[in-house]
C-alpha cells in the first residue's frame, strides 16, 4: 500500500508541473492569438489557422519598431508619445505602463541588480531589486537613498521600499534566480552564489 501510494505522489510531482506549464503556454498562446486574430477571422473565415493572430501581431509590432526608428515616421510616434504625456489621467496610466516594459526591455533595464536589505531592528534580511538610484529626480531629500522592489512569495505582488544606500547590499546573484528564489519562497536554490 505504501508503495502505490509513493508511486502516486511520483506521479503528481512529475506531471503537475507539466500540465501547468502547458496550459499556461496554451492560455497565453490563444490571448496573444486573439488580439489580432479575432479581427482576422470574419475575413478569413475557412482559411483562418490558428497562430496567424500571433503572427500577425509579432509582424506588426516588428513593423511599428522599425518605424520607430525611420525620420517621418519616428516623429509620428514621437507626437504621439508627447500628445499621451499631456492628456489628464491617459498620461498617469501611458507613463506607468511606458515606464514599466522599457524597464524590463529597454536599455537600461531594472530588475538587473538583487539586494540584500536589512530590516531594520531585527538581523532579518530580504531579497529584493533596485527600481531607482537616481531617487533626488523624484524627491530632493532622497538623493541618498535607492528605491528597492521586494516581491511577495507565491505571487506577482510586492512593496517598494526607499531605503538609504547604506541598508542596502548589492549582490551577485543572477535576476532570474533570486526571483525564482524569492517567489517559491526560498523552495528553489540553485548553486551556492558569491556575495559581494
Amino acid at each position: 500500500m505504501k508503495g502505490i501510494l509513493k508511486n502516486f505522489i511520483n506521479g503528481i510531482l512529475t506531471i503537475v508541473p507539466i500540465i501547468l506549464v502547458i496550459y499556461v503556454i496554451y492560455k497565453t498562446f490563444l490571448f496573444l492569438d486573439g488580439l489580432l486574430g479575432n479581427t482576422l477571422k470574419p475575413y478569413l473565415k475557412e482559411d483562418y489557422i490558428p497562430g496567424i493572430g500571433l503572427l500577425t501581431t509579432i509582424i506588426l509590432i516588428t513593423v511599428l519598431g522599425w518605424l520607430s526608428t525611420k525620420y517621418i515616421s519616428g516623429k509620428i510616434i514621437r507626437l504621439i508619445d508627447i500628445l499621451l504625456d499631456k492628456i489628464p489621467v491617459v498620461k498617469t496610466i501611458y507613463s506607468v505602463i511606458k515606464d514599466t516594459v522599457q524597464s524590463f526591455l529597454g536599455e537600461k533595464k531594472s530588475f538587473s541588480k538583487v539586494a540584500l536589505v536589512v530590516i531594520p531592528g531585527t538581523e532579518m534580511r530580504s531579497l529584493g531589486f533596485i527600481t531607482s538610484e537616481q531617487l533626488e529626480e523624484f524627491y530632493s531629500p532622497l538623493k541618498d537613498h535607492v528605491a528597492v522592489y521586494i516581491p511577495q512569495t507565491f505571487q506577482v505582488a510586492g512593496f517598494t521600499f526607499l531605503l538609504p544606500k547604506e541598508q542596502v547590499e548589492i549582490i551577485d546573484v543572477k535576476p532570474e534566480e533570486a526571483m525564482k528564489f524569492i517567489l517559491s519562497g526560498g523552495m528553489t536554490s540553485s548553486s551556492k552564489q558569491k556575495v559581494k
